[in-house]
């Protein structure tokens, strides 16, 4: 929880929404993304207005006031708008799926009250970018979201391991991830078992590449399976809900069935 010397709150910073849920008629229950203080749950008094409604969207930046009585106490949030996106997605829903998942994977896996610079300044970005042009990030924004899924399992210390073989020690030719350690393996290294192994797909090996529809699933794929066994699965949750819809809709881009049981989700 947010604190500040002595027993009050009363400070102001950038923070991302990540997400707004009805509380009575017309208040609301926020959850948004700070640099200092990482996820933070406060109140919205009035969110439920039109300006209200339109200021507290998933994805938009707001320079936030956070306000409490005494420390560990209900953190009443309110703000000015910095950088929206939301109204942009109406008709990129591909886009607005991927700000949906990025959200919602940041709000239900990152602790509460940790300071997360790293994190928060490559949210900032991806959503920015996804939020500018929208048929942009239609054919371009799947890589980053998938880069970000492994800067959020850095982040909880699940990080992936993409800078040698295994096996063999080797820089070149990588070209899966062992299930089970999250290391790289290269096509030699990999040898017979490489139907055990995890496909890694090459934009995440060179910031250059976009890769395919087929590129993408595959990422998510990879990047699902630790977050489930990891991220989420030590707690015994699934994958969020929004983050398999984006994988439906990548993998009905690509013409796959998703049928990977790691990305099962309420």
């Amino acid at each position: 929880m947010m604190q500040q010397g002595g027993t009050s709150l009363d400070r102001e910073a950038p923070a991302l929404v990540l997400s707004a849920a009805l509380l009575g008629e017309n208040n609301a229950r926020v959850h948004v993304l700070t640099e200092e203080n990482g996820l933070v749950r406060g109140v919205v008094y009035g969110a439920r207005s039109r300006a209200g409604s339109a200021l507290w969207q998933p994805g938009n930046l707001v320079k936030t006031r956070f306000q409490a009585r005494s420390a560990g106490g209900i953190v009443r949030l309110s703000g000015e708008l910095l950088y929206g996106c939301g109204f942009r997605l109406l008709d990129a829903p591909l886009t607005l799926a991927m700000v949906q998942s990025v959200c919602v994977l940041a709000d239900a896996a990152l602790p509460e009250g940790e300071a997360c610079p790293v994190l928060f300044a490559k949210t900032v970005k991806l959503l920015s970018f996804l939020g500018f042009d929208p048929a942009v990030s239609e054919r371009e924004g799947l890589p980053d979201v998938v880069r970000w899924e492994c800067a959020l399992l850095t982040e909880l210390g699940f990080g992936l391991d993409l800078s040698a073989c295994a096996v063999t020690g080797a820089t070149t030719g990588l070209a899966y991830v062992s299930p089970k350690t999250g290391k790289a393996v290269s096509e030699e290294g990999a040898g017979e078992w490489k139907d055990r192994l995890l496909p890694l797909p090459s934009f995440l090996l060179s910031e250059e590449e976009t890769g395919t529809p087929e590129d993408w699933l595959a990422g998510l794929r990879l990047t699902g399976h630790f977050l489930a066994r990891d991220a989420f699965g030590q707690r015994h949750r699934p994958l969020p809900a929004a983050r398999e819809r984006l994988v439906d809709r990548v993998a009905r881009l690509a013409g796959q069935p998703n049928d990977a049981p790691e990305e099962e989700g309420d």
